[in-house]
């Protein structure tokens, strides 16, 4: 951050020379000010330091443009308003200051002090959505009112300049007058309701800055979400990093599947179905206490950037629940935590699951068919991979052998394939784009944004994750019958353990009821039942359900492969992208925007049920 010593007429040009060259900057001013705007836009936020007045700063201090006055110099901070105003209102036809400033202890007024008639629809916006806080906060009963004065300053406090002023250098005035219910009488915050409450402010002033925008300037704002900054703070980035490094200390999947498997496979066909042996695992290779204290360590409440906020508290309630698990493998609190993690399986999901093994038989294997060995299969990748280089030349992938893998694969965006793997040209086809087209390349695009979350996976990441990879095999005529089945049978597995169902009663269940052969029940149940109940098999189908509603109300399907993120993120991931912290889809898979994809895009839109989306 630059130093500015004072605020002569000389230190002045110096700050309006920089807002010429750079269109940005951050400067320490005196008395403890700051002066930070990111890029031109036509207006700035302002907080006049007053004692015994905590979090109210901090309305302010997340702003991509916004000035801190300090307690020295008021005079030549009114002279720098004066001449930001006149520059940029010069540039984008006028220019809006607006103070924020806590009232008296006890009120119960938010009061919005402007120009009424100049400025109607942003002042009736701001009302309109700071009425909407009794509705979102329980126990609160504030009332908003709009005040058509001059005076737009706290009391006792002199102007920020006078209004013949503020026409001369084309600014208006704004004042919003707080209620400090965010605080106690001893001047200390009330954390979780302050946290909730700055969210809801700044977005009401950010909907309403818009509408200013949009009315009475020239700027090219394309929506509220845009105001945001661009350039997140230091810290953010430092939490996002730790945040990925206690993720990656341990490997959550490979710790809850037994090393056993081949064992408790055989012990159960060879006992005609009955006799399950005890699931082993791997030996932790973290200290879930000490991994817990290190993920609440971090000075998550510090953020102010509402977005970021929430996308860590949320990624660290998933670290946490995952860490607590790994220390209940075997026991009966882990299928309660995992539940809780999955968000279990709804009626919905299970009459979809219900309708899809009605109606989609499971189809014969072909002996005589040809099928693809891994060394095909991988050469089949490195083409998809040859792609995505045209694209961007950085893109790096290796494809893994392995004699040691049972499955095929992705882990930190590489690809692993079982020695003996074999598979027909469609399986081969539908796994390209499910392991290449989507996992390998969210990860890609992921780690090619500023936040490493995105390569991770943001908090309940997977079930768009998995929903895409399904979606993906459609687009390219391989999403089979059998596929399907499988899918549905694992949210018919995961509904039965909730129902108390165990290992033989789930294993029946598929086996009789549903028509699974023995070898995909056992599968399916033996996914299920690992770690005393692990619910993640549910989110494939999960998925597939809210991706296809999310296509059927219109949603964009490309944004949709910028990283690794969840469907409730798609407009948080939207917001980002318009502030431009996060960049636009890097690298596409082959069947995007492909004239078999826009047909199918078109049926699913019309309603195409997930039956008919079975591949002929």
């Amino acid at each position: 951050m630059q130093e500015i010593p004072d605020l002569s007429e000389n230190s002045i040009e110096q700050i309006l020379t920089i807002l010429e060259k750079e269109k940005e900057i951050s400067c320490s001013l005196p008395g403890n000010g700051i002066l930070h705007i990111e890029k031109e836009l036509p207006y700035l936020v302002i907080y006049r330091q007053r004692k015994n007045d905590r979090g109210t700063r901090r309305f302010v201090t997340n702003e991509a443009s916004y000035l801190i006055i300090g307690n020295q110099d008021f005079p030549g901070y009114q002279k720098l308003l004066y001449k930001i105003s006149d520059k940029i209102s010069a540039d984008l036809e006028a220019f809006l200051l607006c103070e924020i400033y806590a009232g008296e202890p006890g009120s119960s007024k938010i009061r919005i002090k402007g120009p009424a008639k100049r400025l109607p629809s942003t002042l009736d916006r701001l009302k309109e959505d700071f009425l909407k806080v009794n509705s979102e906060f329980t126990g609160l009963y504030l009332d908003t009112e709009i005040l058509d004065t001059p005076h737009r300053q706290a009391e006792n406090t002199e102007a920020l300049m006078e209004v013949e002023d503020a026409k001369n250098c084309g600014a208006v005035i704004l004042g919003l007058e707080i209620p400090p219910v965010y605080r106690n009488e001893n001047n200390e915050l009330y954390p979780v309701f302050f946290r909730r409450f700055k969210d809801f402010l700044i977005k009401a002033i950010h909907r309403s800055f818009f509408e200013f925008i949009r009315v009475q300037t020239s700027g090219g704002v394309a929506s509220y979400n845009a105001l945001g900054r661009k350039y997140l703070k230091q810290k953010v980035f430092d939490i996002d990093k730790k945040l990925a490094e206690i993720e990656k200390s341990y490997q959550f999947l490979w710790l809850v599947s037994p090393s056993n498997i081949h064992e408790i496979k055989q012990e159960f066909f060879n006992s005609n179905y009955e006799k399950v042996i005890d699931y082993h695992y791997r030996l932790l290779p973290i200290d879930p206490d000490i991994l817990k204290r290190r993920l609440y360590n971090l000075p998550m409440e510090e953020i102010d950037d509402p977005a970021m906020s929430y996308l860590f508290r949320e990624k660290r309630e998933e670290l946490d629940m995952q860490i607590t698990m790994l220390n209940e493998r075997g026991t009966k609190n882990f299928l309660y935590d995992s539940i809780r993690l999955y968000k279990g399986v709804e009626n919905v999901l299970c009459e979809e699951a219900r309708a899809i093994l009605r109606d989609v038989d499971e189809e014969d294997v072909n002996e005589d068919e040809h099928l693809i060995d891994s060394k095909e299969f991988s050469s089949l990748a490195r083409k998809e991979f040859d792609y995505y280089r045209e694209q961007d030349e950085n893109f790096k992938c290796k494809v893994h052998i392995r004699k040691d893998v049972n499955i095929m694969m992705v882990s930190q965006g590489e690809l692993y394939i079982p020695e003996d793997y074999k598979m027909n040209r469609i399986e081969a086809e539908a796994l390209i784009q499910h392991e290449v087209g989507t996992h390998v390349l969210t990860y890609y695009n992921g780690s090619s944004q500023p936040l490493r979350q995105l390569s991770i996976g943001l908090a309940d990441y997977d079930p768009l994750q998995e929903g895409l990879a399904v979606m993906s095999e459609f687009m390219v005529d391989g999403l089979t019958a059998n596929r399907l089945r499988i899918l549905a049978g694992r949210v018919i597995a995961g509904e039965a353990l909730m129902n108390g169902g165990d290992f033989q009663e789930i294993f029946r269940l598929l086996k009789m009821e549903y028509g699974f052969s023995p070898e995909r029940a056992f599968n399916i149940t033996s996914r299920i039942m690992q770690g005393g109940g692990f619910m993640k098999d549910i989110i494939y189908l999960k998925g597939l359900v809210l991706l296809k509603e999310y296509l059927k109300e219109g949603g964009d399907y490309e944004p949709l492969l910028a990283g690794k993120f969840g469907i409730n993120h798609t407009g948080i991931i939207k917001e980002l992208t318009d502030r431009k912290v996060l960049n636009p889809v890097k690298v596409k898979p082959s069947y995007l925007h492909s004239e078999k994809m826009c047909e199918k895009l078109e049926l699913i839109r019309q309603g195409l049920s997930l039956p008919q989306m079975v591949c002929k």
